[in-house]
């Protein structure tokens, strides 16, 4: 979870997702795989070898329906997941 200091701190990023793409983000560069194992985030989720936490994968799959929920023309009435 992105943790704000100031009062009226926001994220740079303004695009749709981009909290859950900020959390994954952290979340797999803290993992041991990024860290010990020098992967790239994207090498670390394919991997599956149990060097990422389940949180991450869990984020994952937050931020993959957050961007499906984008495409999906129900979310007009019903708002994105994960937002």
């Amino acid at each position: 979870m992105v943790v704000y200091t100031e009062a009226n701190q926001r994220l740079a990023d303004r695009r749709p997702c981009a909290g859950s793409r900020a959390d994954l983000k952290l979340c797999l560069l803290n993992s041991p795989c990024c860290k010990d194992h020098k992967r790239t985030p994207k090498e670390c989720l394919k991997a599956k070898d149990g060097t990422v936490p389940e949180e991450c994968y869990a984020l994952y799959n937050t931020f993959f329906e957050c961007k499906r929920s984008i495409l999906d023309m129900r979310t007009r009435f019903r708002g994105r997941k994960g937002y």
